[in-house]
């Protein structure tokens, strides 16, 4: 059967998803043009066309990956409820689960970034969008009365590295830490943040890593 001929901006819509699958089977050190190329059935010389080079290539599959996480946080925070509701919902969404594939994806993209500047500039510019987006929330919620902030950069900024790390560890050490408990410590680290009131349901002092 003929291939569908596609216009430009659908065959680089499905070379980045190539990639990025690429990417989670085999991380960005090994992927090598041929992959994508050979998962998609064409030549190298058409990615090539697309992507000048695998860096190029690389950078643009981290891109897409992370703006459609972003697109998802926008969503949750544009929710019409409270300041605390939203932030609850996304501190939720951004904790692993199951296999966690957008989180190795995050971890390869860190890694990779050590010795490549042009996936650095994007990865670095993703993550700011990500703060900002939290950042205006919380202020948005301050101002409100919601809860007491005086800095939303600063809170944005330690809440994301606290629940990174989490992820980082969880992803990296399967079943070193229960879901439960992730959750639970990640929502002490937005009632303290915010300044919130301490409630029922937080996590248990007691409660170990690997624990249901």
């Amino acid at each position: 059967m003929a291939r569908v001929r596609l216009s430009v901006a659908e065959r680089r819509e499905e070379l980045l998803r190539a990639t990025v699958e690429q990417i989670e089977a085999r991380g960005v050190a090994a992927v090598r043009i041929s992959d994508v190329a050979s998962a998609l059935g064409v030549s190298n010389a058409l990615v090539l066309y697309h992507f000048s080079s695998k860096e190029q290539l690389v950078a643009a599959a981290f891109a897409h990956a992370a703006e459609a996480d972003l697109t998802r946080l926008r969503r949750i925070l544009g929710r019409r409820s409270t300041a605390v509701r939203r932030l609850r919902a996304a501190v939720r969404w951004y904790a692993p689960t199951g296999q966690a594939k957008g989180w190795r994806l995050w971890i390869e993209g860190w890694a990779a970034s050590l010795r490549d500047p042009e996936l650095r500039r994007v990865a670095a510019s993703l993550d700011q969008e990500w703060k900002a987006a939290l950042a205006r929330v919380i202020a948005e919620g301050s101002a409100a009365g919601e809860f007491a902030c005086a800095d939303p950069d600063g809170a944005a900024w330690r809440l994301t590295a606290f629940l990174d790390g989490l992820a980082v560890q969880t992803t990296a050490y399967h079943g070193s830490l229960s879901r439960t408990a992730m959750l639970r410590w990640a929502d002490t680290a937005l009632v303290r943040e915010l300044n919130l009131p301490d409630e029922a349901g937080g996590p248990r002092a007691d409660e170990e890593p690997g624990e249901a």
